[in-house]
C-alpha cells in the first residue's frame, strides 16, 4: 500500500542540499537517463543563488518503492521566520544536511531550533564525506552538541546519522559500508519519518501554508490536507482564523507535486501536500474546507510588519536613463502583486500619488524586494526605513516593536557587541559560553535600534559573528537612539567626477564614488568627517600652466572609496535623504536637490 511521508530539508548554503535532491530525483526515476536538467534544480531564484539564502519555500515530490516522499525546502533567515514555522507545520520529520568538513553552521540553528521545538525528529546527513578534509565523526559530535544546546529531547538526540556524497550519489550508515547508492537514505526516511496521517472519512479540510500568483491560474494556495479527500470541482469554502466565512467557491484546479513539476490531478487524500486554485480572498493561515466544516484549523498568526519604507518614483536628473519601468502605475502594480503573494508585506498608497509605503518584517526582506524589482528593470527612490509604532488603547502610551536577538560571537568580541547593543537600547537577558571559544548572548532590543547594525556587527566581529533576530512583542517606547554621527559631502554641480578634485577632497572625508562617476547637484558623494553636511565640487580639474602640462600629470593616489550594498545604503541614509535604485546604479541623494530649497526647509524646521 502506498504511503505518504512529508519532510523538510534544512541545510546551510553550499552544504549540498540541492545536489542531494538532484541525486534523489535521479535514483528514484524522476529524471529519464537521457534527460537534460539544470544542475541544482531547486535553486530557482537568482537572488537565492547569489546571497546563499533560501527565500521561497519550495516543494518537490519523489516516488520510492511505492511510497510518496514530499520534500519541502525551508528558508533559513529570520526575516522569513514566519514562513519557516508554517512550513514545518506541514511536515512530520526533518532532514538536517551538514558539510563533513565545515560542520553545523550557525545560520541553520534558527530553523533547526524551530524544528526541534515543534517536536520533529531529525535525520542527520553528513554530506561531502568523500572530501580529503572531511571529519565525519567529529561533525557528528558537533551536531549532537548543537541539538543538546537547543534543548532537544531524548528521542531527538537519538537521531539517525548517514554519511553521504550527494555528488557521487551514495549514502551509508557506517563509513565501512560499500558506497553504492542512496537506498540507505530512502530507507532511513521511511523508517524515521512517520506516515502522514489524517482522517480520510472526515470532511475535507486543509490549512493554507504558502500563497503565490500564477499568470494563468491566478492565486495558488499550497497546504497539507489534514482530513478528507479533495476532488476537482467540489464545492469548498475558506474560513478565516476567527472562523468567519471568507468565500465559497469550487476547486477549479487541484495540483500535486511530482518531481519538480506541479501536475493537475483529479483527487488527493488526507496527508498529501497539494496546491489549489480558484480562490480570490483566502490567504496564508486560512482554512480551506468542505461546506459543513465550521471550526477553522489551528494556525500560526502571521508576524506583524515592524518596518516600513516609502518607495518613490525616481525624479533625479538621471531618471529613465537605465531603467525601462519608471512610472508610478508600473511601480504600483508591481508592489501590489508582491503583496498579493507575500503575506508578510503590506503596501499602502500615500497622499502623494508618486509614493507608496511598503511595510515588512525587516531590512533583508525589503532589500530583497527592491533588488528583485531592480533586476526586472525598475527605477525607484527609497526613503529611510522606520519602525511601525502602535498605541496602547488602554493607556494611550506609544508602543514600539521589540526583537529577540541571539548573537554567537568569539569570546574576544563580546565586549564590543554588548557595548553596541547597549547604545541601541538592547537589554541583555542571557549570556553563556557555547563551547569552542564562543559566547551566546541574548538581548531584547527595539527594532529601530537594529536598523543598519548588521554591517557594523560583521565589522566588529571580523566577519565571524552570527546574529539571528525574531519579532518578540510590542513594548513601551525606549527613548531616543543615536543615529549617524557624521554629515555628508554633497555635489554642487552635474558632470563626471574628476580624479584631481576627489584627491583634493580626500581630507574632508570618505568618498562613495570613483573618478569618472556621473554625478548631479544634490547627490551625496561621500561622508564628511564632521557632523555637518558640506557642499563640494568634484568636477574641478587641475589648472594647466607652461610648467605643468597635461602630459606630466603626477600619479594621484586616492583613498579607496566606500562602496555600499543596497542594504547598507538603505540603513545609512537619514530622513532627508533617499537611495536612488536603478538596474545599473545605486546613488545616495538629498530629497531636495536644490541647496536653496534645503536651506529653506532647515529654517522652517528650526
Amino acid at each position: 500500500m502506498s504511503t505518504i511521508r512529508n519532510l523538510a530539508i534544512i541545510a546551510h548554503v553550499d552544504h549540498g542540499k540541492t545536489t542531494l535532491v538532484d541525486a534523489l530525483f535521479r535514483q528514484s526515476g524522476v529524471y529519464r537517463d537521457n534527460q537534460r536538467i539544470e544542475v541544482r534544480a531547486m535553486d530557482s531564484n537568482d537572488l537565492e543563488k547569489e546571497r546563499g539564502i533560501t527565500i521561497l519555500a519550495k516543494c518537490t515530490s519523489i516516488e520510492w518503492q511505492g511510497h510518496r516522499l514530499n520534500i519541502v525546502d525551508t528558508p533559513g533567515h529570520a526575516d522569513f521566520g514566519g514562513e519557516v514555522e508554517r512550513i514545518l507545520s506541514m511536515v512530520d520529520g526533518v532532514l538536517v544536511l551538514v558539510d563533513a568538513s565545515e560542520g553545523p553552521m550557525p545560520q541553520t540553528k534558527f530553523v533547526v531550533a524551530k524544528a526541534l521545538r515543534q517536536g520533529l525528529n531529525p535525520i542527520v546527513v553528513v554530506n561531502k564525506a568523500d572530501k580529503p578534509d572531511a571529519r565525519p565523526y567529529e561533525v557528528h559530535e558537533e551536531v549532537f552538541d548543537l541539538f543538546a544546546a537547543l534543548d532537544a529531547n531524548n528521542d531527538q538526540l537519538d537521531f539517525s546519522t548517514l554519511y553521504a556524497s550527494a555528488k557521487e550519489g551514495w549514502a551509508i550508515e557506517s563509513l565501512e559500508d560499500p558506497k553504492t547508492d542512496l537506498a540507505p537514505l530512502f530507507n532511513a526516511i521511511l523508517k524515521s519519518v512517520p506516515e502522514a496521517k489524517g482522517d480520510a472519512d472526515a470532511p475535507f479540510s486543509m490549512l493554507v501554508t504558502t500563497l503565490e500568483s500564477d499568470p494563468y491560474l491566478g492565486r495558488i494556495l499550497t497546504g497539507r490536507i489534514l482530513s478528507g479527500t479533495a476532488r476537482v470541482n467540489m464545492t469548498v469554502k475558506a474560513l478565516g482564523r476567527e472562523g468567519d466565512v471568507l468565500e465559497q467557491t469550487r476547486l477549479t484546479k487541484l495540483l500535486a507535486f511530482r518531481g519538480l513539476e506541479r501536475l493537475p490531478i483529479q483527487e488527493a487524500v488526507a496527508g498529501d501536500i497539494i496546491a489549489v486554485a480558484g480562490f480570490e480572498k483566502a490567504t496564508v493561515s486560512d482554512t480551506i474546507c468542505a461546506p459543513e466544516v465550521t471550526v477553522p484549523l489551528k494556525s500560526l498568526p502571521i508576524d506583524p510588519p515592524t518596518l516600513a519604507m516609502t518607495i518613490y518614483v525616481n525624479d533625479s536628473p538621471f531618471a529613465g536613463k537605465e531603467g525601462k519601468k519608471v512610472t508610478s502605475r508600473m511601480i504600483r502594480d508591481r508592489l501590489l502583486s508582491e503583496a498579493e503573494s507575500n503575506v508578510s508585506i503590506k503596501v499602502t498608497e500615500t497622499q502623494n500619488t508618486d509614493a507608496f509605503e511598503v511595510a515588512g518584517r525587516g531590512e533583508l526582506q525589503l532589500g530583497v524586494l527592491i533588488e528583485t524589482m531592480r533586476r526586472e528593470g525598475f527605477e525607484v527612490a527609497i526613503g529611510r526605513p522606520r519602525v511601525l509604532f502602535k498605541t496602547d488603547e488602554a493607556t494611550g502610551q506609544q508602543l514600539e516593536p521589540m526583537e529577540e536577538i541571539q548573537i554567537d560571537v568569539d569570546d574576544e568580541h563580546t565586549g564590543i557587541v554588548v557595548e553596541k547593543m547597549g547604545q541601541r537600547k538592547g537589554e541583555m537577558v542571557d549570556m553563556r559560553p557555547s563551547g569552542g571559544g564562543k559566547t551566546r548572548i541574548s538581548f531584547i532590543a527595539p527594532s529601530r535600534g537594529m536598523i543598519g547594525y548588521q554591517g557594523e556587527f560583521m565589522t566588529d566581529t571580523r566577519g565571524t559573528g552570527i546574529m539571528s533576530r525574531i519579532f518578540h512583542s510590542y513594548s513601551a517606547y525606549k527613548g531616543p537612539i543615536g543615529g549617524r554621527r557624521n554629515g555628508v559631502l554633497i555635489s554642487n554641480a552635474m558632470g563626471q567626477a574628476v580624479t584631481y578634485a576627489l584627491w583634493g577632497l580626500d581630507d574632508r572625508g570618505i568618498m562613495f564614488i570613483t573618478p569618472g562617476t556621473a554625478i548631479y547637484e544634490g547627490m551625496i558623494i561621500g561622508e564628511h568627517n564632521r557632523d555637518n553636511d558640506l557642499e563640494v565640487n568634484a568636477l574641478k580639474a587641475k589648472q594647466l600652466t607652461n610648467f605643468r602640462v597635461s602630459g606630466k600629470e603626477e600619479a594621484v593616489r586616492l583613498t579607496p572609496p566606500r562602496l555600499m550594498t543596497l542594504e547598507q545604503a538603505i540603513a545609512y541614509i537619514e530622513d532627508d535623504e533617499l537611495v536612488e535604485v536603478t538596474p545599473e546604479s545605486l546613488r545616495l541623494r538629498k530629497i531636495l536637490l536644490d541647496p536653496n530649497a534645503r536651506k529653506r526647509a532647515d529654517r522652517e524646521k528650526g
